[in-house]
């Protein structure tokens, strides 16, 4: 798509990647996870350009994304001679997926609490 304008990360998309980084995502999820939150669909090369990632980054990025249930893609076909591309976009809003990201991360808590009381139980 000829002249089709590329997203690229501003100030507040880098605080918001170095959070979702800092509470136990994946640099590169969180950086495509942030991208595709302001774009309302993008392929992989426009991810690549806009996140600055590498393309086998993109890929398994988008591969955990979508075992999370967390984006979906079409099939488009281009102007040129070649294959159709894959469009990405987020299946569910932004606010979900991080409600279910805390959703996890209090049940890991959770988790690791009750293990320390084990510990505990060992130790009197």
């Amino acid at each position: 798509m000829p002249g089709k304008k590329v997203l690229y990360f501003t100030e507040k998309d880098m605080e918001f990647t170095d959070l979702l980084i800092r509470i136990g995502l994946q640099r590169t999820v969180a950086t495509v996870l942030v991208f595709l939150a302001n774009t309302s669909e993008a392929s992989s090369r426009d991810i690549e350009r806009g996140t600055d990632l590498r393309q086998p980054e993109v890929s398994l990025a988008m591969q955990y994304l979508q075992s999370q249930g967390w984006i979906s893609s079409r099939l488009e076909k281009t102007d040129s001679i070649g294959r159709p591309q894959n469009l990405f976009s987020l299946s569910k809003p932004i606010a979900e997926i991080i409600d279910l990201i805390q959703t996890e991360k209090e049940n890991e808590i959770r988790r690791k609490i009750a293990l320390t009381q084990k510990i505990r139980n060992y130790i009197e």
